[in-house]
């Protein structure tokens, strides 16, 4: 009977593209993919902390695993991701007997060595030892994505060390690391001979990508790399920080015609008091100037931001300021998260949680409700335009694509359309999506 193995994941791309190389590493070991838990004989958690609820879903998903488990001995169950942070494993274990391997973030070694027995750790030769362990260039996605996924994403740089009073990051993923650019163009290439043909490149904070390679490109630098590998033709890039968002990087968008319009740059609060206690280093007029500076360089392009509301101290009216910037800016997105206290962190070590439960609910709908509003005003203006989507799947019955800006665009069709590029003109608009229908005829591939 073949060996099969499943994975779980939550949180943000960079698990996503971890569980893809853990996922790769056991097709090598002659694991085959199921989406059912309870037939599989290896079972991964990738798990995401940076908010309690994330948290408290992962232990319960690992723990409902407790009675198959019981009933299969045999079961592997390797928890993996931000949990276990870079060196949380010994303090897991006493917690989580029943849990055979503990994994750190974007690392399928200690799985792999586990399932190996150790064996991979006595190979002699180096460069096969780091093939298999899957942290070169020579990414193969697993089977049952080869071939069916158009948009794939790329880690250049690992772990954080800007160190924000809010996150938990910088604890559990190390301190920052940047990928040697080979691999990374490699790793694009093999991507591309698979079928990808969107990269996006990720980074807790991707503009700072090779500050800490002294000999090596930035992220625009980067970016122009990138741009000539054959078969990609789209090409996005996040998260963002406004204090490392330099003019080169936001020439090296309006140059590179694979590089789309669309940028991931996180506010968290509009007022400056709550913006120092978070340490983010800017105040809201340079986060202005930044969003008017990307837009005169960059124009019909599409922004995207994070809040967190009701951060320790935070008062009605500075609450207030950020309702007033996302109101004035109009961004195309706003992720927004209540805060909650991460162990470790400085505002849980040396500030009071002190903005109730209720009224951290209360910003938070009103922000949201605004920010309803403002989307729907962006999007409309799309309806009758012809633009240009690259199709990912079918979905219910339709295809799902989305824009350069990274609008999502539903399309009906009976052709098969996933990984072309197609010019579609939208028919109705709301909020969260687009729908629309296509101008001329797919190519037949």
């Amino acid at each position: 009977m073949d060996k099969k193995y499943h994975i779980w994941t939550e949180g943000c791309q960079m698990n996503v593209a971890d569980s893809q190389r853990v996922g790769s590493a056991l097709e090598h070991l002659g694991y085959a993919f199921t989406g059912n838990a309870e037939e599989a004989d290896v079972i991964v958690l990738n798990t995401c902390v940076v908010r309690q609820s994330a948290e408290d879903k992962a232990l319960g998903r690992l723990h409902s695993l407790r009675p198959l488990k019981d009933r299969n001995p045999n079961l592997v169950i390797n928890l993996m991701g931000c949990l276990v942070g870079v060196r949380g494993a010994e303090k897991l274990q006493k917690k989580l007997p029943f849990v055979d391997v503990f994994s750190p973030p974007s690392d399928p070694g200690p799985l792999v060595s586990f399932l190996t027995q150790g064996e991979i750790q006595s190979l002699v030769d180096a460069e096969t030892t780091r093939r298999f362990m899957m942290m070169d260039d020579e990414l193969v996605l697993p089977l049952h994505e080869r071939g069916q996924l158009v948009s794939a994403h790329i880690p250049v740089v690992y772990g954080c060390s800007h160190a924000c009073t809010f996150c938990i990051i910088p604890y559990r993923r190390g301190i920052e690391r940047s990928r040697p650019v080979g691999d990374i163009v490699g790793e694009a290439r093999s991507l591309a001979a698979q079928g990808v043909k969107e990269i996006t490149l990720l980074g807790q904070i991707v503009d700072r990508y090779g500050k800490d390679i002294p000999d090596g490109p930035n992220l625009a630098g980067l970016l122009r790399v990138i741009h000539e590998v054959e078969g990609i033709e789209r090409i996005r890039f996040l998260t963002s920080h406004p204090n490392y968002f330099g003019e080169d990087l936001l020439d090296a968008v309006a140059e590179l015609p694979k590089v789309m319009p669309h940028f991931e740059i996180p506010i968290q609060a509009g007022d400056d008091t709550v913006l120092e206690n978070m340490k983010r280093g800017y105040t809201q007029a340079d986060y202005r100037r930044l969003v008017d500076k990307i837009r005169a360089k960059a124009p019909g392009c599409s922004i995207a931001t994070d809040i967190i509301v009701g951060f320790p101290g935070e008062t009605d009216e500075q609450f207030m300021e950020t309702y007033r910037v996302l109101s004035d800016l109009r961004l195309d997105v706003a992720h927004l998260a209540r805060y909650s206290p991460r162990e470790g962190t400085v505002s849980a070590r040396r500030m009071d949680d002190d903005v109730s439960a209720e009224e951290k609910m209360r910003r938070f709908r009103l922000l949201e409700a605004l920010q309803e509003q403002i989307v729907g005003e962006i999007n409309a203006q799309y309806l009758g335009q012809t633009v240009e989507v690259l199709f990912e799947e079918k979905v219910k019955g339709r295809w799902k694509g989305r824009t350069p800006t990274n609008k999502l665009v539903f399309v009906e069709s009976e052709d098969e359309l996933r990984g072309q590029i197609l010019p579609v003109s939208v028919t109705w608009t709301g909020p969260w999506s687009m729908q629309a229908s296509l101008v001329r005829q797919p190519v037949t591939l």
